[in-house]
């Protein structure tokens, strides 16, 4: 029987079709056992997922293969599609480590006890600030700056809880806009228009108030604030200078490009490379703490670990979107990268983009590995790595993605819509 109608025949291909379940299977077990061994073995994380990342490449080598292919050149043809994303994420983790610790020294966290109220509301009016700003700034500075206040205002002693309130509220604040988070420039590159995603601060303001509120009333229990900042204080103002640089730099090469030729952003890592060329810039004036890089290096190969096998996961399609499956995604979100998540959609289309934006933005933060801002601030923070800790802590993140996904619906309805 010639090749082509032993492929074609019913039992080929039903064979072929239980190899490619089989093949999956493998795959998606591969990646759950590297994420339970990160829950399990949060001191060993990187360790773990460097474990997993070398064995579902194996795996795909000597099996299975690529999307783009088998053997080494289907692997060398996929990093070829994701290293823009894993190079931006790598300077940008640890560009944005050294900017937290320009802004330490700029000793404006030891003046901003003076300046929030000291009961509870201080600690959430630090939270409304990490929103604002990662409404425009990238959700990965915008968090690792509130850790860093509230590590002086707060003395050192703070919750696992209000660590992972400061990561939603950065996540939260990026949801609903274009240049607040990767997801949602994904989004406007694929052709969503901007008015399509804002409307996701209704969610987002809601998951703020609903997670914000119990966790800075849970820190104040914890640690109140102090109120005074120590005697003798003088800013200094050539880190702070550098921190606007820095920022600037950010902030103009995401709005610029976006508005100019948001396609660069595919092709190379512009805002990474921007971020690093700043600090080189701001060498005469601000001296970087090299001594943060080690565990920001850790944590960068550990979240570029988990991004690589999440990249190599055989998933072409998702469910049809529906609110329900759309509120799902969120949950999926907080486990498996949502880059690719977001590209999955873009390609599938028919989504309620506001949902989608939200859901794949906010739902990172119910883990500490579910998003970029989540592994940043562990680095500052390591005690936040337990994933036991940060459930039983932060459990109203979780609470806090529900009601903002139910209040949005009651709001606006499921409306979907076709990019063009």
């Amino acid at each position: 029987m010639p090749v082509v109608l032993l492929l074609a025949s019913p039992a080929a291909a039903a064979d072929i079709q239980s190899a490619s379940l089989a093949s999956a299977s493998l795959d998606f077990t591969l990646f759950a056992l590297t994420l339970i061994g990160i829950g399990l073995f949060h001191r060993r994380s990187l360790q773990v997922a460097l474990m997993g990342l070398a064995a579902v490449t194996a795996e795909k080598l000597l099996w299975t293969g690529f999307k783009e292919g088998p053997g080494l050149s289907g692997l060398f043809a996929h990093l070829g599609h994701e290293w823009v994303v894993l190079a931006n994420l790598f300077l940008l983790l640890n560009g944005f480590a050294i900017l937290a610790r320009h802004f330490e020294k700029s000793r404006v966290p030891d003046w901003m006890p003076a300046a929030l109220p000291d009961d509870w509301k201080g600690g959430f009016l630090l939270l409304v600030l990490v929103f604002i700003m990662s409404s425009f700034l990238d959700n990965i500075a915008a968090a690792l700056i509130g850790v860093t206040v509230a590590s002086h205002i707060f003395k050192g002693r703070v919750r696992v809880g209000y660590v992972a309130a400061v990561v939603a509220a950065a996540n939260a604040g990026g949801a609903g806009s274009v240049i607040g988070d990767t997801t949602t420039t994904m989004l406007w590159i694929g052709g969503v228009s901007p008015a399509s995603v804002v409307k996701a601060y209704i969610a987002a303001v809601t998951a703020l108030l609903v997670c914000g509120i119990p966790a800075s009333l849970a820190q104040h229990a914890h640690s109140p604030i102090v109120k005074d900042p120590p005697r003798e204080l003088r800013l200094s103002y050539e880190y702070l200078i550098a921190v606007g640089i820095i920022l600037g730099a950010a902030i103009a090469t995401n709005v610029g490009v976006n508005l100019a030729a948001p396609e660069m952003l595919n092709d190379v890592p512009l805002l990474g490379i921007a971020v690093a060329l700043a600090i080189v810039l701001c060498l005469p004036l601000a001296r970087p703490d090299w001594r943060v890089l080690p565990s920001s290096l850790r944590n960068s190969v550990f979240l570029l670990s988990l991004v690589a096998i999440a990249s190599m996961m055989p998933v072409e399609r998702m469910p049809h979107p529906t609110w329900h499956t759309t509120l799902g995604l969120g949950f999926v979100s907080a486990v498996f990268d949502n880059i690719p998540l977001t590209a999955l959609a873009l390609r599938q289309n028919g989504y309620d983009w506001d949902f989608l934006a939200y859901a794949v933005g906010f739902g990172g933060s119910m883990i500490w590995f579910g998003s970029s801002a989540g592994v940043a601030v562990v680095a500052m923070k390591p005690e936040a790595k337990s994933t036991s800790r940060w459930l039983a802590e932060g459990w109203p993140v979780i609470l806090a993605y529900v009601v903002g996904f139910v209040v949005m619906l009651a709001v606006l309805g499921w409306n979907p819509d076709r990019h063009t």
